[in-house]
């Protein structure tokens, strides 16, 4: 009987068993830390077909197991000065741009140098804007001045509005509730919280009903937003003195402060608004003569105001303490006493 060949693996030239290097030799064992487990069997051992797997060395299995952005591959950019410059540089400009970006689009709804022009201010002219909201019986020049086209500022013009005072005052007032709290026993920390939203609601809807009003009315002065909140804020000034007088020397004082106070701010604001509501109307009195409805506005701004400051500081100053009764001790009754050698009855 002939002897059958045998069958010879086309492929087997694939699957000889490479030369052990010393390099990935340990204990004996060839490949045995990267082994798979099939492989761990036996390296030339192929009964379950493919390919035996590929060796891997140590330095490559390592640098996979850390990835890409190791703390070693960090700490190499970092003392690279090369791309440190580079770093600077991409945030430098992304700083710029956001403050650009940042700038254009502030300028657009509020203006940081129109703001600016309200806030320069110093003591002199602020304590002589003070004394001309309280007494502005005696002024007699309410123009504004002009420098080189451009309204003067504060600091130079009495005249011109100014945010300073009004911001102060605003926060002022605020204090001034919880120190008139305080005196009456009814404070606590949400009170400042609650009349300082209260307060900056009552601005805020104050100025947008004169701004519908100019708007309604058609209007065209030279009053800006900036000077509508300066004018509002004035009546902060006569509110402070109002509510001292009224909470430390009794309703008939808040009364006769208040009245004052209001007098002289509507005087005060129907001299100033009256020629920036009408300027090209004014005569050789220096008396604007504007139409009727020009005149109906300035009218409801002076009286609204005074009514504005009743509002908010009436119900603190005229607040009494209620006392409290005190109660009489019961009579004690004439009793005898007893000794320790008086016989029991």
């Amino acid at each position: 009987m002939a002897q059958q060949p045998q069958y010879q693996d086309p492929f087997v030239h694939q699957r000889q068993q490479p030369a052990a290097d010393p390099q990935y030799m340990q204990q004996g064992q060839y490949g045995q830390q990267y082994a798979t487990p099939q492989a761990q069997q036996g390296f030339g051992d192929h009964s379950g077909g493919g390919h035996p797997p590929p060796m891997v060395p140590q330095e490559q299995s390592a640098m996979s197991g850390q990835g890409v952005f190791s703390p070693q591959i960090g700490q190499q950019i970092l003392e690279n000065p090369m791309a440190m410059n580079m770093a600077m540089q991409y945030g430098n400009t992304l700083a710029n741009t956001g403050k650009d970006y940042v700038d254009k689009n502030l300028n657009r709804w509020l203006s940081v140098d129109k703001l600016k022009y309200y806030f320069s201010v110093n003591t002199s002219c602020v304590a002589r804007k003070l004394l001309l909201v309280l007494f502005p019986y005696t002024h007699t020049n309410w123009s504004v001045h002009y420098t080189q086209s451009e309204r003067a500022t504060p600091r130079v013009d009495i005249n011109a509005p100014d945010l300073y005072i009004p911001a102060m005052g605003f926060v002022t007032f605020v204090l001034t509730i919880g120190l008139v709290l305080g005196a009456q026993n009814r404070f606590s920390p949400e009170q400042l919280g609650v009349a300082a939203s209260s307060t900056l609601v009552w601005l805020i809807v104050e100025v947008l009903a004169y701004m519908l009003s100019l708007y309604l009315l058609g209007v065209n002065s030279e009053a800006s937003t900036f000077d509508l909140v300066a004018f509002c804020g004035y009546k902060y000034v006569g509110m402070i003195i109002s509510l001292l007088a009224g909470a430390f020397l009794g309703s008939l004082a808040y009364y006769v402060t208040f009245f004052y106070c209001s007098i002289s701010l509507a005087f005060f604001l129907v001299r100033t608004l009256r020629l920036l509501l009408l300027p090209q109307v004014a005569g050789n009195d220096g008396i604007a003569h504007g139409n009727k409805r020009r005149n109906y506005l300035l009218l409801m701004i002076a009286v609204l105001q005074p009514i504005i400051m009743f509002w908010m500081t009436a119900s603190l100053a005229t607040y009494t303490v209620p006392t409290v009764p005190t109660v009489k001790p019961p009579l004690q009754q004439n009793i005898p006493r007893m000794h320790m050698n008086d016989p029991i009855p």
